[in-house]
């Protein structure tokens, strides 16, 4: 009896112990597990016709494939991650029509041939090479066509060049055009009209130990891809990212190093990569997240790096986050530790004057450093927190340099100050706007004349927009600007200024406040194309006014996301 109750305990404990150490095994993620996620990773990116424009988005699918063929080199699984890595490269290249994702497709299905004979995708990988290689044939034997007919050749190497095989003429003309170019290059001869090398001018950045942002400019809009490179202990680089500018050339007296050396990054340096080509390289030390987008007139890329928060920050979100109910605005209450700094951005400034006034010799860019000279000395007193100007004097800013100077004072709020203005001088009114796609016409031409670029370039931005963009951050910036606006219109009024136009709260696609990592407004007082308006813009009583409208619609907004802001901030000025 006392055996048969020992067999049992000893099957239960045995029983128990698999019920235990199964699952493990069963959930443990394997080579397949990986590589359906990646076929629903390739699935979502095919139907999401604005998803699969990006470059960005191909190459995650890519690396999940990969991840496949790494997690198990010799597995049975190992063969198609790696095919259809080469099958994402493959489409990229009809979307990019770069040589380097052509060369990458190719690359991967050889690799296929050599290290997996005996699989079914060896077929379809030989099919591919094929393929691909046709495409680079057709590309260079036009080119071979075009050579001849302009240049007639000695018989001895007309003769020569007839029995020489296809893939034989396509080395001589690519050595010949390599050579060409080098020599542009040396003797810096400009190439012709329709062929145009972009020249690229300078490398700027601002940074601050959670954020940094590097700016490329250029003389001429081209076309650049980018990538994300890991650390390679084998050849010491660390982790880099690149940004590859196509018919491109360094310009002279470039800094082709600037070291940063912050928390965030090492340097960004600049190199001729090929003979046409400019790649900049930043070298990382550790980050979150990062943008890369492009702004015109003139051109520039914009890349923004950002670290991880504070750790204050941090710990309050996983506090908030447990509770699954909190929506974006409760979110931001939540983690609201009151508004302890502002930067005021005053537009336009130098060289850029800005829309002209009504009256002869105003301009936007004198009027509105008034007013946020004005508004800055206002909050000081009144909100009791720090102030920035992004300009002091009248001096010339980029508009993505204004957006930096604000993330880098870690701003919690960004305002920026702007008159209106109009070909219908019968136009006034105020309105108040905060980044977001455009919705209207109206909108739009303000955007394009604030940018200082077309229309169509805001209707192109309008496209990446949505990659830019944090919900929380919009949905703050629109309330800041509904306190704003509403604050401005009653306080006109209730100063007895007649005909005051309530335009509303607008959004539209600013350069200015693209990358804002904090609630963002842009103002437009007033009409200064309106004769009345233009009055009341360069008059002291009407900017103070406008100026206690603002500092008061920014209270409201205070006190709404926490209360208890304004008594904290006493207490520690006390």
């Amino acid at each position: 009896m006392l055996n048969k109750k020992n067999i049992l305990f000893c099957l239960l404990i045995c029983c128990y112990a698999l019920a235990v150490l199964w699952p493990c095994e069963s959930f443990a993620i394997t080579a397949k597990d990986k590589y359906f996620k990646a076929e629903t990773c390739y699935k979502k990116l095919r139907n999401n016709s604005k998803k699969n424009k990006y470059r960005h988005n191909w190459l995650r699918c890519i690396e999940k494939f990969q991840a496949v063929y790494k997690h198990d080199p010799k597995g049975s699984w190992a063969a198609a991650g790696l095919y259809m890595s080469g099958e994402l490269y493959g489409k990229l290249y009809k979307i990019s029509s770069k040589e380097s994702d052509r060369k990458e497709a190719i690359d991967i299905f050889e690799r296929i041939v050599k290290q997996f004979p005996k699989s079914e995708y060896k077929d379809k990988a030989i099919k591919k090479i094929r393929v691909f290689s046709k495409k680079e044939t057709k590309k260079s034997s036009k080119k071979i066509k075009v050579s001849i007919k302009k240049k007639s050749l000695p018989e001895k190497i007309k003769v020569s060049t007839k029995k020489k095989s296809l893939s034989e003429k396509i080395k001589v003309s690519t050595k010949k055009k390599s050579l060409s170019e080098k020599e542009k290059l040396k003797k810096n001869i400009k190439p012709s009209k329709t062929d145009e090398i972009v020249t690229i001018t300078g490398l700027r950045y601002w940074s601050n130990p959670s954020y940094t942002r590097i700016v490329i400019d250029a003389d001429k809009d081209t076309t650049y891809n980018h990538r994300l490179l890991r650390k390679d202990p084998s050849i010491q680089k660390p982790k880099r990212l690149y940004v590859d500018l196509q018919n491109s050339r360094l310009g002279d007296g470039i800094k082709k190093t600037i070291p940063i050396n912050d928390d965030l990054l090492s340097d960004a340096r600049a190199g001729q990569f090929t003979a046409d080509m400019v790649r900049v390289v930043v070298d990382i030390k550790s980050f979150k997240t990062y943008k890369i987008f492009s702004l015109k007139n003139p051109f520039r890329i914009v890349i923004d790096v950002w670290g991880t928060e504070a750790k204050k920050k941090t710990s309050e979100l996983k506090t908030a986050e447990k509770d699954k109910k909190f929506t974006s605005s409760a979110l931001a209450k939540q983690l609201a530790l009151g508004v302890n700094c502002i930067v005021i951005d005053p537009g336009h400034g130098g060289r850029d004057f800005g829309a002209s006034g009504y009256l002869k010799g105003v301009f936007e860019k004198d009027v509105v450093l008034k007013i946020a000279k004005m508004l800055a000395k206002k909050i000081r007193e009144e909100v009791q927190c720090e102030v920035f100007l992004t300009r002091s004097r009248d001096r010339y800013l980029t508009l993505e340099e204004r957006t930096a100077i604000a993330n880098t004072k870690n701003a919690d709020l960004f305002i920026s100050i702007h008159t209106n203005a109009a070909k219908n001088r019968k136009a006034f009114g105020i309105e108040t706007y905060f980044l977001n796609l455009a919705t209207d016409n109206e909108s739009i031409l303000v955007a394009a004349r604030e940018n200082a670029t077309s229309t169509k370039n805001i209707s192109d931005l309008q496209t990446i927009l949505s990659d830019l963009m944090q919900n929380a951050k919009i949905n703050e910036s629109s309330r800041l600007a509904g306190y704003v606006q509403t604050a401005l219109c009653n306080c006109l009024k209730k100063n007895k200024y007649s005909r005051i136009n309530n335009k509303g709260v607008k959004q539209a696609p600013f350069y200015v406040l693209l990358g804002a990592q904090m609630p963002a407004i842009l103002i437009e007082t007033s009409f200064i194309s309106n004769p009345k308006e233009c009055k009341r813009l360069i008059n002291s009583k009407y900017q103070e006014r406008l100026c206690e409208a603002i500092v008061n619609g920014i209270k409201k907004y205070i006190k709404e996301t926490n209360p208890t802001a304004f008594l904290r901030n006493l207490q520690q000025k006390g």
